[in-house]
């Protein structure tokens, strides 16, 4: 379970005394000092070794996850099998998308595909600055235009009818994963076997 000690000073140190969340939410509107202090109270950061979930179906949903460095997978399980849903690198926030903000139980589990160090925002929090200060809900609503236009390409990817078109797409809407995401994790995403991909690959 995750937990902070949220008197910890030495909290942001190493990211020049202030949430990266803080930063990140700036580049879509200014924030005032009050939005500011509480993020830095109740974020906090975390860290995951490769391979290791973030979260499974056994977890409860109270946090999103800003990454600040490192590969992020979403996957659901199909049996035996792995279904990769969605992979995200720095500077995106993630979290399970079945149950966001509802008590409830989700299917998915996030993953992280390398070393990853992350920002773990509270859903309380969240919900407290949608309520109480509308800079929140313009850096929310801008955020979430980028996220359902990634959502839309991946929706737009399983639906490409050749396996080497949909490769050949993923590279040019995710270049900088291909050398960070292993080919059974790619393969997943693009719903195609790993021989299949492997074939494409060699073919170009």
């Amino acid at each position: 379970m995750l937990a902070v000690n949220l008197s910890d000073e030495d909290r942001w140190k190493k990211y020049n005394n202030s949430s990266p969340l803080v930063s990140v939410f700036k580049k879509f509107h200014p924030l005032n000092d009050e939005i500011e202090k509480r993020i830095n109270q109740h974020t906090f950061p975390v860290s995951y070794k490769k391979n290791k979930y973030l979260v499974s179906p056994v977890d409860r949903n109270k946090f999103l996850f800003l990454i600040v460095r490192g590969v992020v997978r979403g996957f659901i399980k199909d049996g035996t099998n792995e279904i990769t849903t969605w992979i995200a690198k720095e500077n995106e926030v993630v979290g399970t998308i079945r149950n966001l903000w509802i008590d409830g139980d989700s299917d998915e589990y996030l993953q992280a595909l390398e070393d990853v160090d992350l920002i773990a925002i509270p859903h309380v929090l969240s919900e407290y600055l949608y309520e109480n200060f509308p800079e929140a809900n313009i850096v929310g609503r801008k955020m979430m235009e980028l996220y359902y236009r990634s959502a839309e390409e991946r929706a737009y990817l399983c639906r490409i009818s050749s396996a080497e078109k949909r490769y050949k797409r993923f590279l040019i809407s995710f270049p900088d994963l291909i050398h960070r995401v292993s080919l059974k994790h790619i393969a997943s995403f693009l719903a195609i076997r790993l021989e299949t991909l492997s074939r494409i690959r060699a073919k170009m």
